[in-house]
């Protein structure tokens, strides 16, 4: 799945007294700051096994369904195997509107139309850092500093421990996938890894999905694509992203935007955009539309 090395933040924070974390977590001591757990490195890599679990995990929901996977799938599996009572997600956008996707509860809900409303919360430092945001309990003082309006919000809506991972491949970074527990909740090293492996998913189906010009998924079903053609898309979107760059003379957020706003225009996967990017098929331009080329690498 994807290789991000992304670093992540260490927000775990000690859990009120007398109300110790739930179910699996551990706490592990402070480092790197007060409060601050310390990380195993299976929490930045994910193994093909792990990946294929995961995909396992999804697919059986999206089978319960009776649909194709969609990113609601990697929401209630995540929920299904990790200690949370509910996920959800948001496509988020430094030039358009960032907007909820979906969610499995009430609560998730709430916490996502919360943190884009106040404009802040773990979803909102999660996207903006590009690093995951744990949180095990909002009741701390540092959690109430932070995010001084969104944490009571969060714990009135019924949420006690939020967790935030980005979506990002390379330097697009299209949502954020949040995860919530009712009481202090630590995720382990090895739930912390499964939470990731989930967001990498999300990030793939998310992109493979034809976008609207506000960010939006379009309706109308896609061909079934396996997982393996998802995973090979990857580099390609990245990819195409820097070319755009240099083509357009613009930042790597409104490059994606173009490249999205092409797809959808041409009723294209974004991936296969990408690839004819890469390929040298396609040149945009700052002062035309974009042509077909017959060059090709």
């Amino acid at each position: 799945m994807a290789g991000r090395g992304r670093d992540l933040e260490a927000d775990q924070r000690h859990a009120a007294p007398g109300a110790g974390p739930s179910r699996r977590g551990t706490y592990r001591g402070e480092a790197g700051g007060p409060g601050a757990r310390c990380l195993d490195p299976v929490a930045r890599v994910r193994s093909d096994s792990r990946s294929a679990r995961i995909q396992a995990l999804v697919v059986e929901q999206a089978a319960r369904r009776g649909a194709r996977v969609g990113v609601v799938d990697v929401c209630t599996a995540a929920v299904a195997a990790l200690p949370v009572g509910g996920a959800g997600l948001s496509a988020m956008s430094r030039t358009t509107t960032s907007h909820p996707l979906c969610s499995t509860d009430d609560i998730s809900e709430q916490l996502e139309e919360l943190q884009l409303t106040l404009g802040e919360g773990p979803c909102v430092d999660a996207f903006t850092q590009g690093s995951a945001i744990l949180t095990p309990d909002l009741l701390t003082g540092a959690t109430q500093d932070r995010w001084p309006v969104f944490a009571d919000a969060a714990l009135e809506a019924g949420a006690r421990a939020v967790f935030a991972l980005p979506l990002q491949i390379g330097a697009i970074s299209p949502g954020v996938l949040d995860l919530y527990a009712d009481v202090p909740t630590v995720l382990d090293a090895e739930e912390l890894a499964d939470a990731l492996a989930f967001a990498d998913l999300a990030t793939l189906l998310l992109l493979d999905t034809r976008i609207d010009e506000t960010g939006a998924p379009t309706g109308g079903p896609l061909p079934d694509r396996g997982f393996e053609d998802l995973g090979g898309y990857r580099p390609e979107i990245d990819q195409a992203t820097g070319i755009l760059t240099v083509q357009l003379g613009v930042g790597i957020d409104e490059a994606f935007v173009r490249l999205r706003a092409y797809a959808y225009t041409q009723g294209r996967r974004l991936a296969e955009v990408a690839a004819d990017v890469v390929a040298h098929r396609l040149r945009f331009s700052p002062d035309a539309e974009p042509r077909q080329t017959d060059e090709e690498t």
